[in-house]
């Protein structure tokens, strides 16, 4: 590993190496720091990275000690709009340090469990954005180094602190909507294919450690390294399937978050899971083009899957529509929620306000200050890293299975799923995807 400084504000560069984590790496698990103030570092300041950060600078208790990104010339950038002290290339560097009490980590889907593992060994405490993680095993082994290293994780899954989505959940586990038949969510789409040629990678970015446990593919900015931006945009990492779960786990990490959360799963999930219509073709993008192409092909075949009590949850909704939640029907009529939004039909479901109810759900009034108190309080904070890890295993479980139907040629398949082993009873192919290999050096840390 080397290093060196510059211009006296200590920015450092580094080369790539197997991330394996020093030993004698301790933090100080999330207690105060020195006048009270949260001392924070980031992980992770491209588009999202950098909000994030910025809006964590803002609290008069927070200082951002250090930003480290792999794009160097990024780093710098932010740090100086956040007064950050030190800039590294490297992530390990901001574990190592004994001043940093927690982390703010917005990597690519494909880092995000491996650097929050690595945090949790550190003893910093987490706020990781969302999905959880690329795979259903690496989201359970980023739980079991969360609870064996007793740090605070905090899902940014931020409808868990919206009042609407709290009071709709609230509704719907105190049976307003009576007994639960079905569940209709966004039709979101799955990754695809990346085969571009590739560009001359920027001096200013370490490409090699980008990629990280994913065998390195051609370097191109609007291909890969850019997220998506919007409609009509050209895809960037949020719809490869090396790198991400697509729409799947960027939006449904949202949405079916508060499936979840309104059926009372946030320990478990479906049962079984299977697919209907044509079998999955993701296409293969070779030159840069709009996302529309592979959002059609991408929503089929269409996804279901059975919970507890028969509740049948279905992913046919309008794509475009209700991407925060989804419509949950019931015998007395049916709750439309999404982002900060609900709509009772009939209407009246809604008029009476909840008397006494049977079923209280935590409440937060805000999810980045909800973080910092339960630093404090050493309290599992609103969105829990087992919160995140099972919404994140219900938008892998969709995406499982249209990679089997992809693999097999079939649809129609009824793959039992034990939400407590979190393996398929039935499906070999099931369990082939649950995991993904991983590049030598880069592997999840044992135990």
């Amino acid at each position: 590993m080397t290093a060196q400084s510059n211009r006296g504000g200590r920015v450092h560069t580094s080369t790539a190496a197997p991330l394996i984590l020093p030993s004698g790496v301790l933090g100080m698990n999330g207690a105060a720091g020195a006048n009270d103030r949260y001392v924070i570092g980031a992980i992770g300041v491209g588009n999202h990275g950098r909000g994030l950060i910025g809006r964590f600078a803002a609290y008069d208790d927070v200082s951002i000690a250090a930003v480290a990104d792999v794009d160097l010339r990024r780093a710098e950038r932010v740090a100086a709009e956040v007064e950050a002290g030190d800039v590294y290339q490297d992530y390990r560097r901001v574990l190592e340090r004994d001043d940093i009490d927690a982390v703010i980590e917005a990597t690519p889907d494909h880092w995000r469990a491996l650097i929050g593992v690595h945090a949790a060994q550190a003893g910093k405490d987490i706020y990781g954005e969302k999905p959880a993680s690329l795979t259903i095993r690496e989201g359970r082994r980023l739980v079991e180094a969360v609870r064996n290293n007793g740090v605070v994780y905090q899902t940014g899954s931020q409808q868990r602190s919206m009042d609407a989505n709290h009071e709709a959940c609230m509704f719907v586990r105190n049976g307003r909507l009576g007994a639960i038949k079905q569940v209709i969510v966004a039709n979101y789409s799955s990754p695809w294919y990346y085969g571009m040629a590739g560009e001359p990678v920027p001096p200013e970015l370490d490409w090699d450690t980008w990629c990280g446990p994913v065998m390195p593919v051609p370097y191109t900015r609007t291909g890969v390294f850019l997220m998506s931006a919007g409609q009509g945009a050209e895809p960037g990492w949020l719809m490869i399937r090396d790198f991400s779960g697509g729409l799947m786990t960027t939006w449904g990490a949202h949405g079916l978050d508060q499936m979840q959360w309104a059926l009372g799963m946030d320990e478990s999930g479906p049962i079984e899971v299977w697919t209907e219509g044509e079998p999955f073709a993701p296409p293969t993008y070779t030159e840069p083009e709009d996302r529309d192409r592979g959002f059609e092909l991408c929503t089929a075949p269409h996804v279901f899957m059975r919970y507890p009590g028969d509740i049948v949850m279905e992913f046919t909704g309008d794509s475009r529509e209700r991407m925060g939640g989804g419509l949950i029907i019931g015998e007395k009529g049916s709750i439309a929620i999404d982002r900060g939004a609900y709509a009772f039909d009939p209407p009246e479901l809604g008029e009476e306000p909840l008397e006494d109810p049977g079923v209280v759900l935590e409440r937060s009034e805000h999810h980045y200050r909800n973080w910092l108190d339960c630093i404090r309080t050493r309290n599992r904070p609103i969105a829990d890293v087992e919160i995140g890890h099972r919404s994140a295993s219900v938008c892998h479980l969709a995406n499982i299975a249209r990679c089997v139907s992809e693999v097999t040629g079939e649809t129609g398949q009824r793959m039992e799923w034990d939400p407590a082993a979190e393996r398929f009873t039935n499906s070999a192919w099931g369990n082939h995807f649950l995991d993904r290999p991983r590049r030598q050096g880069y592997h999840l840390p044992e135990g």
